[in-house]
């Protein structure tokens, strides 16, 4: 059982933080952190400044800065160790195998120069379980190795806050996306939460406890780290992007719109591709969701003249493949979709989100052998993904594989098998979690039963799955339109009456004259 610390070791911790991130530029900004390390002065203050960017996901920066600290000095084994935590990005993808190779070099140089104290020698000797063996143990099997490992050392150094903040990243890191109990999350926040009373300005624990907090049934426990971790580091691109993460569980959508702005607008000032376009993706999404649609053609241009240098960075190749799919299928441009054209991707999953796209497109413009075809592209590419055991995955593009099939099946007439399929693809992605790259699916499956069932002249069931899918993605346009047109051709005119409302609510700042708002309007004057 974990003691509290007496507040006298709390005021030396905050006194020790006069070692803070000062910053290479002027005015910047990155939070307050303090690992203490036995290095040289000078290269303390680099430590702890590589620490707060690694904090923030400025993995590139951060590496930057770890690198230099052997140089001021030859004796600080732990900026090695700095640069093994820097190319393991541990929610986005498992490393390359050349940044494997690069973390495993860098944790034999930690242990050649040789940590000064036992809990020097443990953070390093706890990176060394995550590389080591990794040609023959796999991604997962690793990374819970290395969470138990971070979890003994969070037990036995209390006092080291760093310990229990990075302890907490790797519960995040290793929970299962199918865990609706969210253990390791609850966990992670029960540690960071106490951290976060002692040091407010600790970028790590703002974003963290985002994370954690990433998902419907926990997002509005996030809402007060959201809105400071911004304000902790707004340096960094990252930091002025996480909050969206809460905005988009709640459909906060403003304050989405403005968190992205600003965040891709910083990335593109720091030349960091994959940054802008993750805010991007985020951005594109929120704007669609008020009818901004010239703002998201605004978003889809920009991504579609920044370069493609980072793309085979996971976070770089979603966004680029999402944006488009999700500009055409949100706003119901089914011909849009199916001219989709396909980009080859060393990140085979965002091949998926195209084939999707189009496979949706051709079919509801009745188009079977088109759609057939992008069908079969879905089922190769979930082979493939089964075959390489990224099984989340595999399960993801499963999911559109069967929204794609149900969809052509309507359109060959096949109505049952259709809502079969539907069913089914709304029922696995309920069983599964997002992941956090993402802010949400291409288009919830469960809309789209909803969808299929309204066309199959089933309103009062297709209501009751709008309102499901209501639960997990809120304050979505078509979820809106569609349950209020459920409702209405079911009878329930006070219902359709208080959907219409809330997708003209939602749509104050809209920028497009859609048809589904005019028929909102025409509705509501109704009496």
């Amino acid at each position: 059982m974990r003691c509290n610390r007496p507040p006298v070791l709390v005021a030396a911790v905050v006194l020790l933080s006069t070692a803070l991130v000062m910053g290479h530029e002027k005015d910047e900004k990155l939070g307050q952190v303090h690992f203490p390390v036995s290095c040289s002065k000078d290269a303390q203050v680099q430590f702890d400044r590589a620490v707060a960017l690694l904090h923030s996901f400025w993995y590139a920066e951060a590496a930057k800065d770890f690198t230099i600290i052997p140089e001021a000095d030859p004796t600080c084994a732990m900026g090695y160790w700095g640069i093994a935590m820097s190319v393991w990005y541990p929610l986005w993808q498992p490393p390359s195998e050349a940044m494997l190779k690069k973390g495993w070099g860098a944790v034999e140089q930690a242990k050649a120069v040789g940590a000064k104290t036992e809990r020097e020698q443990q953070y390093i000797a706890a990176i060394e379980v995550f590389y080591k063996d990794a040609d023959t143990l796999d991604h997962r099997t690793r990374s819970l190795a290395y969470e138990k490992a971070m979890e003994q050392l969070y037990q036995r150094y209390q006092e080291d806050r760093e310990a229990a903040v990075f302890y907490a990243l790797a519960l995040n890191a290793t929970a299962s996306p199918n865990d609706k109990t969210y253990a390791n999350q609850l966990k992670a926040t029960a540690i960071l939460a106490e951290v976060f009373g002692e040091q407010p300005e600790h970028p790590g624990v703002a974003h963290y406890l985002i994370h954690s907090y990433d998902y419907p049934p926990l997002a509005d426990r996030g809402l007060d780290a959201a809105r400071r971790y911004a304000k902790i580091a707004p340096s960094a691109p990252h930091a002025l992007h996480m909050p969206s993460h809460i905005f988009t569980r709640l459909g906060l959508w403003q304050e989405s719109i403005e968190s992205n702005r600003d965040s891709a607008m910083a990335a593109k000032a720091h030349q960091s591709t994959f940054e802008q376009l993750h805010a991007l993706d985020y951005l594109a999404y929120a704007h669609l969701q008020q009818a901004q649609d010239v703002a998201a053609k605004r978003v889809l241009d920009e991504r579609n003249t920044t370069a493609e240098g980072d793309l085979e960075n996971f976070a770089a190749a979603y966004a680029f493949a999402a944006i488009p799919a999700r500009y055409t299928l949100e706003r119901r441009r089914w011909s849009d979709a199916a001219q989709l054209e396909p980009r080859p991707s060393k990140v085979k999953y965002t091949e998926a989100m195209t084939y999707f796209a189009r496979a949706v497109g051709f079919a509801r413009n009745s188009d079977v052998t088109n759609a057939r075809a992008n069908v079969e592209k879905l089922q190769a590419l979930q082979r493939e993904l089964v075959e390489a055991k990224q099984s989340y995955w595999a399960d993801q593009v499963e999911i559109q594989r069967r929204l794609a099939a149900a969809w052509t099946a309507h359109a060959e007439g096949k109505d049952d098998e259709a809502v079969t399929l539907m069913r089914s693809a709304a029922d696995l992605e309920d069983s599964t979690e997002k992941h956090p790259v993402t802010p949400a699916p291409i288009f919830p499956a469960r809309e789209m039963l909803g969808d299929l069932l309204l066309e199959l002249n089933h309103p009062t069931q297709a209501l009751q799955e709008f309102e499901t899918s209501m639960q997990r993605e809120p304050n979505r346009f078509n979820g809106f339109y569609i349950a209020a047109r459920a409702a209405e051709l079911s009878g329930d005119r006070d219902k359709a009456r208080q959907h219409y409302a809330s997708l003209i609510a939602l749509c104050e700042q809209a920028d497009s004259d859609r048809p589904e708002l005019q028929q909102a309007k025409v509705f509501l004057a109704q009496r």
